[in-house]
């Protein structure tokens, strides 16, 4: 009698793919959220100088508070999607597991 196996999920692989899936939604978002930052603030802009008299001074404060107070939340994106591992990444990890394992034990071996 010939026996069959049933092909069980692959849940790691899965659990991989879903993360994968989040990551690049995540940055797809901030790409976005760069792109309006840019069409809205390169049309206020517009607005701004073909509306503005020529005795008014079109570098005001006014004139740049959105994309100041709108980059500073850009930024704040930025950060929350690719700063994640900025200074402490993986590898960093890794060395400072791999450093605190081995001042450990040379601090054992000495006793």
């Amino acid at each position: 009698m010939e026996q069959k196996y049933i092909e069980q999920p692959n849940y790691k692989e899965e659990d991989r793919y879903l993360r994968a899936k989040k990551r690049v939604k995540q940055i797809e978002g901030f790409y976005w959220h760069l792109f309006w930052y840019f069409a809205v603030n390169i049309f206020i802009w517009v607005m701004a100088y073909s509306g503005s008299d020529p005795d008014e001074n079109f570098f005001n404060f006014g004139t740049f508070s959105t994309a100041f107070f709108w980059g500073i939340g850009l930024v704040a994106h930025w950060a929350s999607v690719f700063g994640k591992n900025l200074i402490f990444s993986k590898n960093w990890e890794e060395r400072k597991i791999k450093e605190y394992m081995d001042k450990d034990r040379f601090d054992n071996n000495k006793i």
